[in-house]
């Protein structure tokens, strides 16, 4: 495995979490989580892997959905806000990558402090 493959992995691990943490800030529509995770090469993503997980997290009812029209006359566009059961998978979300971050920390040295 080289350096790019890894990193995929690691994507695709966090890029769920880090879109949950995005839409539980406020509701957003699928457009602008790409462009906000672009800000970051590592969660960077295509429409082709946006889109289809949005739908799986209505699916699994982590996220809401809600039409709503534009002011600049551009059709109408669909936003995600996080639900009950998504904030508390979120909330279970962090408290294991927290416990990631600390192991990790401890492995490299460190006296249980995030990395």
């Amino acid at each position: 495995m080289d350096i790019e493959d890894w990193k995929s992995q690691i994507k695709r691990g966090t890029l769920e979490f880090g879109i949950l943490e995005m839409i539980a800030r406020r509701a957003c529509y699928g457009y602008e989580i790409i462009t906000e995770l672009s800000r970051w090469p590592i969660l960077a993503a295509k429409e082709s892997t946006i889109y289809p997980l949005l739908r799986r997290l209505l699916k699994e009812e982590y996220l809401s959905s809600f039409w709503q029209d534009t002011t600049e006359g551009l059709p109408p566009r669909k936003y995600y806000s996080i639900t009950d059961k998504g904030r508390a998978y979120l909330a279970a979300m962090e408290k294991e990558w927290n416990n990631l971050l600390t192991a990790l920390s401890e492995l490299k040295g460190g006296e249980s402090e995030l990395l």
